[in-house]
């Protein structure tokens, strides 16, 4: 390739040199295994051919040529039998969202020009994955089917991009990330290289068989010897498959350093960026919606939403969205819209597990909607499910007698906050009822009746968490489905999810979302606050234009050290009137 210095093509040539020396290294495991598998044949051909000779005569011959002859028709049946499965098994495909060339035509055309400048063959095929990181991926195991827009060679590998970085990266900076990523398909179009690659996604898969739900116990018990076999052998040469890999990755970075590698430097500090804002997004934004039965439909025009806020808070990004200015990757789709629902889609099925079509329990739902169906919902069900733990526990309401029924006492009609703050405000006895020998409750849920008011009613929302947990039907394990020839077919057949998105919570933790909402739901309804959306925090509290972030703070203090003073100011400021019912769902 023109434009390389010659430090740089002698370390291409380093690291092509090194890989496929390691692949060798791989091959010749295979070759080993073959020739251990064909020894007792060899053998039982000596002591065949010797008998007629002359050579190898009498009884105890006889006798070791027809054992030994045995012995290496069992082998040999068993080595076809691994063989045949290790070569038919199926290696694990990403799942992704198909592009189809008629469907980004600009971002062909661009990974095309890239593949010519570099020298290297063009990926068969363009994939978009919910993530931030792009690579190349080996789809030609006639297991995996025809690729959808297929045009090129079907021997090269499929290119596979993060969608994050489609719309917060401009089309510059794409391209000179994705140069070190083209370039290793020159690599890859090696014949050793390819042929190592094929054995080890083959034995991968094998040691993976007797996973598969569909399986009879016959078929899984040779699935599970032959996974066996495949385990040693792929004990044998992963070090040499991953240094392989590794002077793959070296030789085309040097390939890629004559293209855009100024630009490229640049790029890199936009996909850390794009990671973090990527994982806030998740984790704080589309996580609570997955969870209500609603899925964001657009979470990759959030991403850049969380960016511009990542930005504009952080003052070692200063700068960064002066780049806005510029055109960005997504304008080398036909439809971004429809591309960004199908990955937003795919998102909530990897990382939660939804279902794979929407449904009137799975529907999108848009930022402008999000508060709504999303924030206040959630509140109010957290709310809900607040006092329904307080009644259970025989709390009052403030106010009440004792011989009122539970949750309920004088004029009032409805769930209060007053009852919350009253409730964890006493020095308290509280009890959790119906939880010691719940199989849904985990051990830490049955607690002691001396425990604190805060102890005891975290420790009783954990049991009804997990009780609602356990009911919720378990996400079906089948593969997503694709629609050949549709321009954003979806490709993968691992059970989903593959990254569930659960993070570890205390059962304080708990408490102080639960109190969080109720108050929420107070300001909501008795002082005109409103719910919105932090693109870094996710759900929200408004008072006019103003966010009201200090709330979390005060929550805590109730529920860590039982004060309810700094929480009764703040109410007391923002005009929220705790002793007022709220409206649960």
């Amino acid at each position: 390739m023109s434009g390389m210095s010659s430090s740089s093509v002698a370390a291409e040539e380093r690291g092509a040199r090194a890989a496929r020396l390691r692949a060798l290294a791989v091959l010749r495991v295979r070759s080993w295994a073959t020739a251990v598998a064909l020894l007792p044949a060899a053998a039982a051909v000596v002591l065949l051919v010797g008998g007629p000779t002359g050579h190898l005569t009498g009884s105890g011959w006889d006798a070791a040529r027809w054992a030994v002859t045995a012995v290496a028709v069992l082998v040999l049946l068993m080595a076809g039998v691994v063989a045949l499965v290790i070569a038919r098994a199926r290696p694990a495909v990403t799942p992704t969202v198909e592009l189809a060339e008629p469907a980004a035509p600009d971002l062909y055309r661009m990974v095309q020009d890239l593949a010519d400048r570099l020298g290297v063959p063009a990926p068969s095929a363009i994939a978009l994955t919910p993530d931030c990181d792009s690579w190349l991926e080996d789809r030609t195991h006639p297991a995996h089917g025809a690729t959808p827009g297929l045009r090129r060679s079907s021997d090269a590998p499929v290119l596979v991009i993060g969608s994050p970085f489609l719309w917060w990266m401009r089309v510059g900076e794409l391209r000179a990330v994705l140069a070190p990523v083209v370039a290793g398909t020159g690599p890859s179009a090696q014949p050793d290289i390819a042929a190592a690659r094929r054995f080890v996604q083959g034995l991968d898969a094998a040691v993976a068989g007797p996973r598969d739900p569909g399986l009879d116990p016959v078929r899984r018990l040779g699935a599970r010897g032959v996974g066996a076999v495949a385990r040693v052998l792929l004990r044998s040469c992963r070090g040499h498959a991953a240094e392989m890999e590794r002077g793959v990755a070296v030789a085309a970075s040097e390939r890629a350093q004559a293209v855009d590698y100024g630009v490229r430097i640049v790029a890199q500090e936009q996909v850390g960026l794009a990671y973090a804002g990527w994982d806030r997004l998740l984790t704080r934004v589309a996580l609570p919606a997955w969870r209500m039965g609603r899925w964001p439909s657009r979470l990759d025009v959030g991403v850049v939403s969380a960016l511009t806020e990542l930005s504009r808070r952080d003052r070692l990004a200063e700068g960064f969205t002066s780049r806005l200015g510029e055109r960005p990757a997504c304008d080398l789709l036909e439809e971004p819209g429809v591309v960004d629902e199908a990955a937003s889609l795919l998102a909530a099925r990897l990382f939660h597990g939804g279902p794979a079509e929407p449904g009137p329990d799975w529907a999108p739902v848009d930022w402008e909607q999000y508060p709504e169906e999303v924030v206040d919902r959630k509140w109010r069900t957290d709310a809900a499910r607040l006092h329904g733990v307080l009644d259970r526990l025989g709390v009052l309401e403030a106010g009440a007698s004792a011989d009122a029924p539970a949750g309920r006492g004088g004029d009032v009609d409805g769930p209060t906050l007053a009852r919350v703050l009253a409730h964890l405000s006493t020095a308290g006895t509280g009890r959790t009822a119906d939880l010691v020998g719940d199989p849904a409750v985990p051990p830490a849920a049955a607690t002691s009746p001396a425990e604190p008011p805060a102890d005891a009613l975290a420790a009783a929302l954990t049991a009804e968490v997990a009780r609602e947990e356990a009911r919720r039907p378990l996400p079906a394990p089948v593969s997503l489905p694709g629609a050949p020839g549709h321009a954003h077919a979806v490709s993968g057949s691992d059970a989903l999810p593959l990254f569930p998105l659960q993070p570890p919570r205390t059962g304080r933790d708990l408490l102080a979302d639960h109190v969080t909402a109720m108050v929420c739901c107070a300001a909501v309804d008795t002082a005109g606050a409103r719910p919105g959306l932090d693109w870094l925090d996710g759900p929200a509290l408004f008072l006019g234009e103003e966010r009201q972030s200090e709330l979390t703070g005060c929550v805590l203090t109730l529920v860590e050290d039982g004060d309810p003073d700094p929480l009764r100011v703040w109410l007391a400021r923002t005009g929220v009137r705790p002793e007022k019912p709220v409206r649960l769902v």
